[in-house]
């Protein structure tokens, strides 16, 4: 759905339409006692005894916002009605002075933080109302001013309320007073910093105020826990800073000992915020430092074993930092009889799955189907359909592929895609000079999905050291470092891929959408763009680069790319000076990308680093796409397997997996629903990506506690949860009215990514998905094998479709959805592009490449109103079931099984030799061919009137006798009328439209 328009509010409102036998409200969600949107979401009840023309009260409410006093307070009667005539006092964070008019007693509501929603629902304004004087004046005359409030009836302040449980501040929220604060210092006059100690289940939520409990309780004190054998028992230590900032924090863990003799290693315990192992299953730490007046919760965590020996372990912590006296935490952990199921993971609200954050799932270089192993021949490796020859610089010398034009299956014979060596080149006073070793490379093994490489190259005057490696995939990743044996002043420095030009038929990427190779066109950087590559290449042989270096970091995408853009590389860059040049000449197609003059001096080291996939990834599988029917909606089973469906795609926002991003509150509904899907030989795929995190999510406070690196760095703002409850350095993300969610941005590649394929093995495990529908994802290649690997070791044939829309934009800086996810196509196994792809103004080649899928190895279905199904017919593509309600495929669907399309081989009209076409390039023929049998042809049309189009049939591709053959198109409601041809009779075809026609 891309998140930014009418697919977000379908889900919203369409998906929660009543299905007879299935939950509809979220034992998660509970109801809202009063209306929000009205109100705000928290307020104090107080008690006024006797009526009276104005009564005092002070709130208590200890508020985490920065100022109170420019929010304006609701007093409503026990009526419900709002009450007029109200003063305001003195107000800051700590309380609120109100007099009020108190016609009857009873019970008064006081509403204190009342907003305003305005913009889009799913990305909405929220400001608080600001205060308003609406007493009579004759009233306040009466009240007098604030120094005589005192002596007014007093109402009496009996409970703080929240619009519902999930909307409550908790005790972590509740601010210290000033009073408080200075009262706790005095007591530690000598002390840079305080330690908190807190259990798991009271999460430090504020980062600029200390809360009321801590400055109640003091610092330090022993942290005590209980932990089940075989448990993850997290916990946090709270860092304060109250007179200056603290360096460098630094955590020691001892062992813990238990009276008989019973240990619990130091290993088993971990500081999250100091580090841990990345996305790219890499170690790295963090520094730490507490900035004056702020709360850093350390977040730790003990792996007690399974085999541990129940009893009390002793042990400590100890924090330190720069220039301050270290402090200890005694540790008391209480092992009990029981054992974990899972280490706990049953239960995300005991945050035991924190230690998924440093899981290493799934890291490893096995091979996912239908991908096969690398053969290694000496300085040739093989793939699936390719082949690559290394040269001695490491860089291909030459680029084969196997893949046939119908992309179902393997020519005969290898299509070499270079003409020439791809070459680094450097240009100097002296001329030009090719990258290049002594020696071909030795390639090694790193298990059956990847090998690598390493070159000691030169070029001129300056030293080249290549590391490179090649996947099962297609993926090329080299690390080009080239360093100045003296100082030396440089023309340029280039990247020159001479393609076939019968392999760069077609070019996307560089600021151009899917078509035909241009003659001739040149590129240069801009960080306004998301823009660093592009794809060149044919339906059966193609070649997609990215130009990055040391320092890349991928972007944000889908409506957040200029909150974190790409980082130019300065090798390719060069301060404006680098771009790329694409010209073709006779036979050949150059690629060249330079990055211009500039001077090294001696010893200095720049990165030209290449990414480089080698498409197609994979065959294309007609039979099982046209098999495989998906209804996108959730429902009632029985009713959608009676219209012919047999996947069912569950959106967030649903009952079942009501929170974006976060499918684990409702685990009994969901498994109910899919063992259900099961039973009737279906499959059940959810939505789950990790663009965004949900707000329902109880590990938030402890991924804000790791400062940006899971949590995009923002303006805050967005939904009033959001404001309420988090430091305001966030970017807000998707909502769904309808059940207040509310989500944040993530930031890009974190260990958040680690925890997400935890989370899929535990679905896979405990749920049974069938698969992924992916919106718009924000992880890389790296990532998405681990998705892969994980659903495939649970599932034989797991399901993967990934939805974008289109980033072709300058929101999302004009990248292409098909080259921002190219590297992801090797492991999912259907597209749904999506929102703002135009079906109608766009070319054949514009469908080839940017939409259909096909020369990468995919197939596809349409979104943007419901798509065309004429022109899509020659992709194989219809609209979703389910979507909206002009997305329906059941006539097409039927037909295709009177026909029996799964028998059928699908010829394209982009093959050379397909056996039906037309008598004009602007209406083109789709064929699948039961040879010997009958054959269905799809007709489309981009011709802009209507025209008459005369079938060019090889009869014998067929096998078939025109004398014998009828040419029937059925009816097919919204589609087409009943019509009846003979061979080369004049076929009316309708601007935009088409036929589909049974010759048999």
């Amino acid at each position: 759905m891309g998140h930014r328009n009418s697919a977000g509010i379908v889900a919203g409102a369409v998906l929660g339409a009543a299905f007879v036998g299935y939950a509809q409200t979220p034992l998660s969600q509970q109801p809202l006692r009063w209306s929000a949107d009205a109100l705000g979401n928290h307020r104090y009840l107080v008690k006024v005894d006797a009526a009276a023309p104005a009564v005092r009260v002070v709130i208590p409410w200890r508020r985490r916002d920065a100022h109170p006093e420019n929010v304006a307070v609701v007093v409503a009667a026990p009526d419900g009605a709002a009450v007029a005539n109200v003063l305001r006092g003195h107000i800051d964070q700590a309380s609120g002075e109100l007099v009020f008019e108190a016609k009857p007693a009873g019970t008064y509501a006081i509403y204190y933080q009342p907003y305003l929603s305005k913009g889009r629902s799913n990305y909405p304004t929220v400001t608080y109302a600001a205060p308003k004087d609406t007493a009579e004046a004759s009233w306040a005359k009466k009240t007098g001013d604030a120094k005589h409030w005192s002596h007014l009836p007093q109402a009496t302040v009996l409970r703080y309320d929240a619009v519902d449980d999930f909307d409550a501040y908790t005790d972590m929220e509740r601010t210290a007073t000033p009073d408080e604060v200075q009262a706790l210092l005095a007591k530690h006059p000598s002390d840079a910093w305080l330690l908190f100690p807190e259990t798991r289940s009271n999460p430090v939520r504020m980062f600029d105020a200390l809360p009321e409990r801590w400055a109640t309780r003091g610092p330090g004190g022993a942290f005590s826990d209980t932990a089940r054998r075989g448990e993850y028992l997290s916990f946090q230590i709270g860092a304060w800073a109250p007179r200056s900032p603290i360096n460098n924090v630094r955590v020691n863990f001892s062992d813990l000992h238990a009276d008989d003799g019973s240990t619990l290693p130091a290993s088993a315990l971990t500081c999250f915020n100091l580090g841990g192992i990345g996305y790219d299953a890499k170690p790295f730490t963090t520094r730490v430092d507490v900035a004056q007046g702020r709360v850093q919760p350390l977040w730790m965590g003990l792996d007690v074993p399974a085999s541990a020996k129940p009893g009390v372990y002793r042990g400590e912590v100890t924090v330190s930092a720069d220039s301050v006296a270290a402090q200890s935490i005694p540790l008391v952990i209480t092992v009990g009889d029981g054992e974990a199921v899972a280490h706990g993971d049953d239960d995300p609200f005991k945050l035991t799955r924190l230690r998924w954050l440093n899981s290493t799932l799934a890291q490893d270089d096995s091979v996912v189907k239908p991908l096969t192993p690398i053969e290694t021949r000496g300085d040739t490796l093989d793939i699936l359909g390719r082949e690559i020859r290394l040269d001695s610089s490491g860089l291909p010398r030459q680029i084969s592929s196997r893949f046939d034009e119908r992309m179902t299956g393997f020519a005969p014979a290898w299509k070499p895609m270079l003409t020439a060596p791809i070459q680094l080149m450097v240009e100097d006073g002296t001329g030009s000079h090719a990258l290049a070793g002594a020696h071909a490379p030795q390639v090694q093994s790193d298990g059956p999905g990847k090998v690598h490489w390493q070159v000691a190259a030169q070029a001129g005057a300056l030293q080249g050291n290549v590391d490179a490696s090649l996947e099962a995939d297609g993926t090329l990743v080299y690390a080009v470092a080239l360093t100045a044996r003296q100082d030396v002043s440089l023309r340029d420095i280039r990247l020159s891929v001479p393609l076939q030009r019968d392999v760069a038929q077609y070019q996307l990427g560089l600021g151009r959408q899917g078509d035909l190779a241009p003659a001739d066109f040149s590129w240069t950087w801009n960080v306004q763009n998301n823009q660093d590559g592009a794809w060149v290449g044919s339906v059966n042989a193609g070649l997609e680069f990215h130009l990055r270096d040391e320092n890349y970091r991928r972007p944000l995408n889908t409506n957040f790319y200029h909150q974190q853009p790409l980082r130019m590389p300065v090798s390719w860059d060069n301060g404006g000076k680098g771009g790329i040049h694409l010209h073709g000449s006779g036979k050949a197609y150059l690629i060249e990308a330079f990055s211009g003059p500039r001077q090294m001096k001696a010893g200095e080291t720049l990165h030209y680093d290449i990414v480089m996939r080698v498409t197609p990834f994979k065959t294309i599988d007609p039979a099982k796409h046209f098999a495989e029917r998906f209804f996108h909606k959730y429902g009632d089973l029985d009713a959608i397997k009676a219209d012919g469906a047999n996947v069912v795609n569950i959106h967030h926002a649903t009952p079942i997996n009501p929170w974006i991003n976060y499918p684990f509150l409702e685990p009994a509904a969901m498994r109910a629903y899919v063992d259900a899907a099961h039973q009737r030989g279906m499959r059940v795929k959810i939505y789950d990506t990790v663009r965004e995190v949900s707000d329902r999510a109880p590990e938030l406070p402890m991924l804000e506690s790791l400062g940006h690196e899971v949590i995009s760095a923002g303006n805050g703002g967005g939904f009033s949860w959001l404001q309420e409850h988090l430091d305001g350095d966030y970017i807000a993300a998707w909502h769904v009215p309808e059940n207040r969610d509310a989500a944040v941005i993530n930031a890009g590649q974190s260990r958040w990514h680690n925890y997400y394929i935890e989370g899929l093995d535990w679905l896979a495990r405990n749920v049974g998905i069938d698969g992924l529908y992916l919106d718009d994802v924000a992880y890389d290649r790296t990532t998405m094998k681990r998705v892969r690997k994980v659903l495939q070791a649970h599932r034989p044939d797991p399901l993967i479709d990934l939805h974008s829309a289109s980033q072709y934009n300058p929101r999302d800086g004009y990248i292409n959805s098909v080259l921002l996810y190219m590297e992801l196509f090797p492991y999912i196994d259907r597209l749904w592009f999506g929102e703002e792809f135009d079906y109608e103004k766009t070319s054949p080649t514009y469908w080839l490449t940017e939409i259909s899928g096909i020369p990468y190895g995919l197939m596809g279905e349409m979104l943007e109103h419901d798509g065309n199904p004429w022109r899509g017919m020659l992709f194989g593509m219809t609209n979703r079931l389910g979507w909206s309600p002009g997305s329906d495929p059941r006539g097409l669907w039927t037909l295709w099984d009177a026909f029996g399309i799964e028998q059928a081989e699908m010829i394209g009209w982009w093959v050379h030799d397909t056996p039906v076409k037309t008598n004009r390039d602007d209406v083109l023929a789709t064929s699948y061919v039961r040879k010997g049998s009958k054959t269905l042809i799809a007709l489309a049309s981009w011709a802009p009137d209507k025209v008459d189009a005369r079938l060019m049939i090889d009869w014998k591709a067929l096998g078939l006798s025109p004398s014998k053959v009828t040419l029937h198109a059925p009816a097919i409601a919204g589609f087409q009328p009943e019509a009846v041809f003979k061979p080369g009779d004049a076929i009316p075809v309708q601007p935009g439209k088409g036929w589909l026609i049974v010759v048999e």
